[in-house]
């Protein structure tokens, strides 16, 4: 693990150490990302109808963006969380097309309700989310969480 990466997730967790608020976080931040690109994907896209070999709009841009952040702190995680960006990107797919509310209402009330888990997660905490002093960390919440699971299965990243 790079001198880079651990500093960022060690001092994510320093925000994180309560029990009640860690647990609020592997429900909301995995829902948060998924709202997220529910509304990037819902996003008009200048190239929308054109003839590409790949599907491409403003969802899978900024994946692949976020995607580039986290392969630079670590390729090990940078592919976990890619295969976790592609599972979203799916659930966003089957969410639209079979959801019985709009795409973009779901996302709606997924991202206000775990916004509002997640900052009762930081009252009882008693610290304040470490985006509020770094934006990065918006980002670093995801990999803090897949870091966790590589250590519970012994996978270095």
């Amino acid at each position: 693990m790079s001198a880079r990466l651990h500093k960022l997730l060690d001092e994510y967790g320093e925000s994180h150490g309560n029990p009640v608020n860690k647990a609020i976080h592997w429900l909301c931040v995995p829902v948060i990302v998924w709202s997220v690109v529910a509304f990037l994907w819902l996003l008009p896209f200048p190239l929308a109808g054109a003839s590409l070999p790949v599907p491409v709009n403003w969802a899978i841009l900024v994946v692949i963006l976020a995607q580039a952040y986290w392969f630079s702190l670590s390729w090990r995680l940078g592919l976990g969380l890619l295969i976790c960006n592609l599972v979203m990107i799916q659930l966003v797919v089957i969410a639209e097309q079979t959801a019985s509310w709009p795409l973009w209402l779901l996302a709606t009330v997924l991202f206000v309700l775990s916004w509002i888990g997640q900052f009762i997660g930081h009252l009882i905490e008693k610290k304040r989310p470490s985006f509020f002093k770094d934006l990065q960390f918006l980002l670093i919440g995801p990999a803090w969480l897949l870091a966790a699971l590589y250590r519970l299965a012994g996978i270095r990243y």
